[in-house]
């Protein structure tokens, strides 16, 4: 392992001191936390994560390795990560790589021994905001953040989505918990889909067409879906007009249903506003409340921006919500019945409590 003194540096001028892991060099990025004691490498490969310096609350990262079959992306979009303590060993049958030399090789800056519990309690109460993390100087690293681009404004799905169409077939294989022959072909626009995702909709039958984030109404259309469905992604929602304009333009035109950002476009598109959460959601046991089930869900969340209740059109009826602070997890269009959810069913890494979201999707391309 590496021995280098490094640092991560806010944007307030706060020093957290640490040693150095990854790759070298510096990053910048918005620090936030995520509250999940497993999946860390979910979060390393999950593209909502682009332009972020992900700090692990839990204390220990890396026992069990890495391997393949846990990656939601082609290579890890965060910026930089974060660790109290990072393991030296890889004690599982899974794991062809230890954490650090998956980070070395996906050229992912990161720092380790840091007080992770008083990074967490900056970051609650002071708010997620820009930081720098590396070997440099302080001052250097300062200087990095404070130069860093908020995430306010920012349309980040052009950088992680896919660069051309492409089909989608494979499942969950033997850890899936259901399967179904609907034989129903849902279009994907992908604003940084998780594989995850592609996976529960393959497993209930689903023939899938991936878009890149890009892609408009006509594209969409042309492809003749029985359901398209808006994803997951990175940055401001207000800030992808794009994304808003063709999810705006296929309502109502065949069933839609969105995730986490393709929630937000859905909302935005339909008149709601959103708006920057203090230190957002993030991690794999927030309870939501389903309001037409009156269920309580524990779920897997990552978002920085919430869809607000204050300003939400008559057109749109609330479905879920967050019971730890009151805010919207999840919206329906009473006249095409378009709906979308703020937290991650499709769980990759957590708990199945919301896999049924899928299931609904099914039923009303069905019908």
């Amino acid at each position: 392992m590496n021995e280098r003194d490094a640092r991560l540096v806010l944007a307030d001028g706060t020093v957290f001191e640490g040693r150095a892991i990854g790759a070298e060099g510096a990053t910048v990025g918005e620090a936030v936390f995520t509250t999940g004691m497993t999946g860390y490498q979910e979060v390393l490969t999950d593209p909502s994560y682009c332009h972020q310096v992900v700090c692990m609350t839990a204390p220990q990262m890396g026992n069990t390795g890495t391997n393949p079959g846990d990656e939601e992306a082609e290579r890890p979009w965060l910026a930089g990560f974060v660790v109290h303590e990072l393991s030296s060993i890889a004690s599982n049958w899974r794991s062809d790589r230890t954490l650090d030399q998956y980070l070395k090789d996906s050229g992912v800056v990161g720092i380790a021994d840091v007080d992770t519990r008083a990074l967490t309690r900056h970051i609650r109460d002071q708010g997620a905001q820009m930081c720098a993390v590396g070997t440099e100087g302080a001052d250097a690293l300062l200087a990095r953040a404070k130069d860093a681009p908020p995430m306010s404004g920012l349309d980040l799905t052009g950088r992680v989505t896919t660069d051309a169409p492409y089909e989608w077939t494979e499942g969950n294989g033997e850890w899936t918990l259901h399967s179904g022959d609907a034989d129903l072909h849902v279009v994907v626009i992908d604003y940084g889909v998780k594989r995850n995702i592609l996976r529960c909709f393959a497993d209930l039958g689903c023939r899938l067409t991936v878009l890149p984030a890009s892609a408009t109404a006509d594209d969409v259309l042309s492809k003749k879906p029985d359901g398209v469905f808006l994803s997951n992604g990175p940055g401001d929602p207000a800030a992808v007009a794009n994304g808003i304009e063709t999810a705006k333009a296929v309502v109502g035109k065949t069933p839609v249903f969105g995730i986490c950002l393709g929630h937000q476009l859905l909302s935005l598109a339909l008149g709601a506003k959103t708006f920057k959460l203090k230190f957002g959601h993030r991690g794999l046991n927030h309870p939501v409340k389903d309001l037409t089930t009156d269920k309580i869900e524990i779920t897997t969340q990552n978002h920085g921006f919430a869809v607000d209740l204050d300003a939400l059109p008559s057109s749109l009826e609330v479905t879920h919500l967050h019971l730890n602070d009151g805010t919207c997890q999840g919206v329906e269009h009473q006249d095409s019945g378009a709906f979308g959810v703020q937290f991650h069913p499709e769980a990759g890494a957590g708990p199945h409590d919301s896999r049924y979201l899928f299931q609904r999707f099914v039923d009303r391309m069905r019908a």
